[in-house]
């Protein structure tokens, strides 16, 4: 979902660690991470259709109080929250949030969280003593504007430092980190860089990152997130133990089914799927759709548009994920929140939502 400069802003920055209090973070997040799984926490009894069946929100969609109520009538496994770790770690640490969980704990619903989180794992702040860490350009100029410089130890270093941090609160109950770059934007071009795709320079970062966090939690995992100028696959870069593939074709089309875009003109068409799965797990790898995006519908203004739902579309692009292997699917669905219900009062497209993904299919 885009952001704003002012989003931005709000983030809660990381604070820097050395790199003795880092490995003590590790054991930490390792130690808590099992204390939390074993407390009784477990998804529902796995469908014949897909084994994560999931919705992305953000905190102010759960001003639509029943939420996991909902989630949990329709089948679905996982909420996931969303946009930004400050933000969602505000958020949880507030009532409202630790009643989310415990509402989520009582309905054996898994917690995820997906995250624009580039600028907390390496801090704009950090630019004016530590340039080195932040992409050039193609002027050859070092800029905070955007992503880091991923042929940098120490700029790996620092970022997989940060996200072992922030995985102190935001706990995945399924063990799968989602932390991504800056939304769309561009990667470096330094003379170790510029060799390299954004998708490769992603994945170098991604690596890192779960690298870091298998090294004390054997079973963590990380997102590469195939989206926007990272939807090609990797070509130089080999994903790690632990890195599965989380595919947004956020620009295709929704008014016809997936696999009727053909066309080469057609944006975010299916063959980049494809391509990403000759090169990661077919049985790890997760479609984030927008089938339920009402931000997205809604050009990511207030106040929204009803939701242009396609059932029948839908349900073919679930066979057609499904045929591919893929049992791993969520989608947002921000902005359906009290004002969404209030306005429009139809949510039956939650329950249209959870069936098509328990559905058996051969």
């Amino acid at each position: 979902m885009p952001v704003t400069e002012e989003e931005r802003e709000d983030i809660m920055t990381p604070l820097n660690r050395t790199r003795r209090e880092f490995l003590r973070q590790c054991a930490a997040v390792s130690a808590s991470a099992t204390i939390f799984r074993g407390d009784g926490w477990a998804a529902p009894p796995a469908a014949p259709g897909f084994r994560t069946r999931g919705v992305v929100l953000v905190p102010e969609d759960l001003t639509l109080a029943d939420w996991p109520e909902r989630a949990h009538r329709a089948r679905l496994s996982t909420i996931a929250l969303h946009p930004f770790p400050g933000t969602v770690i505000k958020w949880i640490r507030a009532e409202a949030g630790q009643r989310f969980l415990e509402q989520c704990r009582t309905l054996g619903l898994e917690v995820e969280y997906e995250l624009h989180a580039m600028r907390e794992l390496l801090p704009r702040s950090r630019f004016a003593q530590t340039p080195d860490l932040f992409r050039m350009d193609a002027n050859g100029q070092r800029t905070a504007d955007a992503n880091c410089c991923p042929s940098n130890d120490r700029t790996l270093e620092a970022i997989a430092q940060a996200a072992v941090e922030i995985a102190q609160t935001l706990r995945p109950t399924t063990g799968r980190y989602f932390y991504w770059g800056d939304d769309g934007r561009p990667w470096c071009q330094c003379p170790k860089c510029r060799t390299l795709s954004e998708s490769d320079q992603a994945l170098l970062v991604e690596n890192a990152m779960c690298e870091a966090l298998r090294r004390q939690n054997p079973q963590a995992q990380v997102a590469h997130l195939a989206y926007h100028n990272t939807l090609q696959p990797p070509k130089q870069i080999k994903p790690a133990a632990g890195v599965f593939l989380e595919y947004a074709p956020i620009q295709r089309r929704y008014d016809i089914p997936y696999e009727q875009q053909q066309n080469p003109t057609d944006r975010d068409s299916l063959s980049a799927l494809d391509a990403n799965l000759n090169v990661f797990p077919r049985e790890t790898a997760q479609v984030l759709e927008y089938w339920l995006d009402v931000s997205r519908f809604s050009k990511w203004k207030r106040p929204s548009v009803k939701l242009p739902w396609r059932k029948d579309v839908f349900l073919a692009d679930l066979d057609t994920y499904h045929r591919r292997g893929i049992r791993h699917v969520t989608t947002f669905a921000v902005f359906v929140d009290a004002d969404y219900q209030k306005r429009y009062s139809d949510l039956t497209f939650i329950d249209d939502y959870g069936a098509g993904l328990a559905q058996s299919r051969p």
